[in-house]
């Protein structure tokens, strides 16, 4: 079964439904415009600077880029952050290191490479450090046994008694 783009984009944590057709508006379906993630990154204005000199590395600046695209990957990083997921646990690990907004300017990176080999591939978000389904299941199972019971489907816990 192939899913859509917008349905795709929608499985990234951090990504609502209106965040993904602004995305898909601002880039595009098809990842063929650009030679590859580091291009997309590029072009959004989100790689990250280098300045390195004399074997000294110092902070560089991101370039400027699509502001819109940059603005909404920011939005979308600090949604995430805020779930349990692999971009949390970057930006835990980075934030100590760098601060707060270079911390969400690498994540808004992470999201963006990942959006282009999502769309690319055609496949959905799978998470490496945290099982989304076990997640909805445990979340959602009591509300479904109770639904459930309402409609007869299940028996109820006082008539098994």
């Amino acid at each position: 079964m192939e899913l859509n783009a917008l349905t795709l984009l929608q499985t990234i944590p951090g990504i609502d439904r209106i965040g993904a057709a602004m995305l898909l508006v601002e880039i595009g379906i098809t990842m063929s415009d650009f030679r590859g993630a580091d291009a997309l990154a590029s072009w959004s204005g989100l790689c990250p600077g280098n300045n390195e000199s004399a074997g000294k590395r110092r902070h560089g600046k991101s370039r400027k880029g699509n502001p819109y695209v940059r603005r909404l990957l920011c939005e979308f990083a600090n949604a995430a952050i805020k779930t349990r997921c692999a971009i949390q646990a970057k930006y835990q690990a980075l934030v100590i290191r760098t601060g707060r907004k270079r911390a969400i300017i690498a994540c808004a990176h992470k999201m963006l490479r990942i959006i282009f080999h999502m769309l690319s591939r055609k496949q959905a978000y799978r998470d490496t450090t945290v099982d989304i389904e076990a997640l909805i299941v445990k979340r959602n199972a009591p509300r479904w046994i109770r639904a459930l019971t309402r409609h007869g489907l299940l028996p109820s816990a006082a008539a098994t008694r």
